[in-house]
């Protein structure tokens, strides 16, 4: 099979070249700005809330004759060594509280009460009398965070996990509580199971951060989660650039929850008017499971057959039904990296004090990719301010030989 071009340019939304990179009209109602939604008011009542770092990378930005460059550091939040809490802890909440009849995350200002009620232990039983299990699969750090959330709610977690999981990360989603199921096959393979058990078990209530049809909700609950993140980034962004406002954000996909995420924040700052123009939006994959890449070429969603990555949180085959229309009306472009690339970005950015996972340090092996390929057209320049988002913390890993 041939490798992948390194950088394609979503022809949905074309250039980035003068900054008005917004979707043509086809596509434009996936991008109007959301409903807020109260994840934050819940995310502050969580044991250790704190904002994660922005880091400015100086010599990055230098040598890539580029105006800033900064990294959105997510290998610590609540504790756990991924930004997937954010998602998990917000989606557990409104599933567990839409289970129990509880009024919560619908706008209305409650979530801080209902929140506490929870967090206090009282969501262990559902109304009805039969006892809440929280279902999920994952390829690591997702199924951590759920079960973490499940642990602060008193519920129980059951987590499907595929075959080719090391030990080590099947101990740490165990020792939060949760009971771990390993699935024979890759990731796709394992959701499939997920899902038969969410849909048979007693007291099952399914979890999943990517969406199919007929399951919608819990997947938006993800993205919304995604938000305390991305408002917290606007904010320090402005105070280290002087006022400046991002041009270019920079994001992994996998099964496509925080790139929706990140995509739909910045494209549809553009729908208002008074707004500044869009920032572009390059999403990045490991070239053994760039499915965004297949889908946004055949022009429609393409599953892939993945093989065996360092960037194992993003080793996904199918997009998520709920991310794609997003995706497809605002990314920018796709870049595809080698587990080789995402190992030195990640020796490159622990030299410059940044710790990160390969699936948080592809960013930096995408923009330096997307600067010797394609700089022109994506609009990357002397004034370009360029946010990576750094997805997870350092962990261990066969380097690519």
């Amino acid at each position: 099979m041939p490798s992948p071009p390194p950088v394609y340019i979503n022809p949905a939304v074309g250039a980035a070249a003068d900054r008005t990179s917004t979707p043509r009209s086809e596509g434009r109602e996936h991008l109007q700005p959301p409903p807020r939604s109260s994840a934050q008011v819940v995310h502050r009542l969580l044991p250790a809330y704190a904002e994660t770092p922005l880091h400015s990378l100086p010599s990055v930005a230098r040598a890539l004759g580029l105006g800033h460059v900064l990294v959105k550091d997510e290998s610590q939040r609540f504790g756990l060594p991924s930004f997937k809490i954010l998602g998990a802890s917000w989606a557990v909440y409104r599933a567990v509280a839409e289970r129990m009849g509880l009024r919560g995350g619908d706008g209305n200002g409650d979530d801080g009460a209902v929140a506490s009620l929870l967090l206090d232990g009282k969501g262990q039983r559902d109304r009805s009398g039969g006892g809440i299990k929280v279902i999920t699969c994952t390829a690591g750090n997702w199924g951590r965070a759920v079960a973490r959330m499940a642990g602060y709610l008193g519920v129980a977690a059951v987590v499907y996990v595929p075959s080719h999981m090391p030990e080590q990360t099947r101990e740490l989603i165990r020792s939060e509580g949760a009971e771990v199921k390993v699935v024979e096959g890759g990731y796709d393979a394992a959701a499939e199971v997920a899902k038969g058990a969410g849909e048979r078990e007693d007291g099952a209530l399914l979890v999943m951060d990517i969406g199919w049809e007929g399951y919608e909700s819990v997947p938006q609950w993800v993205v919304e989660g995604y938000q305390t993140m991305l408002d917290e980034s606007d904010a320090q962004l402005l105070r280290a650039t002087g006022g400046q406002p991002a041009t270019h954000a920079i994001v992994p996909v996998g099964c496509g929850s925080i790139a929706q995420a990140v995509t739909h924040h910045y494209k549809s700052q553009a729908a208002d008017a008074a707004a500044a123009a869009a920032a572009a939006v390059l999403a990045v994959e490991p070239a053994s499971a760039a499915c965004l890449r297949a889908s946004l070429e055949s022009g429609r969603m393409t599953s892939v057959t993945t093989k065996d990555s360092i960037m194992c949180g993003m080793n996904c085959g199918t997009l998520s039904t709920t991310a794609w229309p997003v995706l497809r009306a605002g990314i920018d472009g796709s870049v595809v990296v080698s587990d080789t690339e995402a190992h030195q970005a990640v020796q490159e950015l622990k030299a410059l004090g940044v710790q990160a996972g390969p699936c948080g340090a592809s960013t930096l092996a995408a923009l330096k990719k997307a600067c010797d390929v394609e700089k022109t057209r994506l609009g990357l320049t002397e004034q370009s301010v360029v946010v990576l988002y750094c997805t997870e913390g350092p962990r261990e890993y066969a380097p690519p030989a």
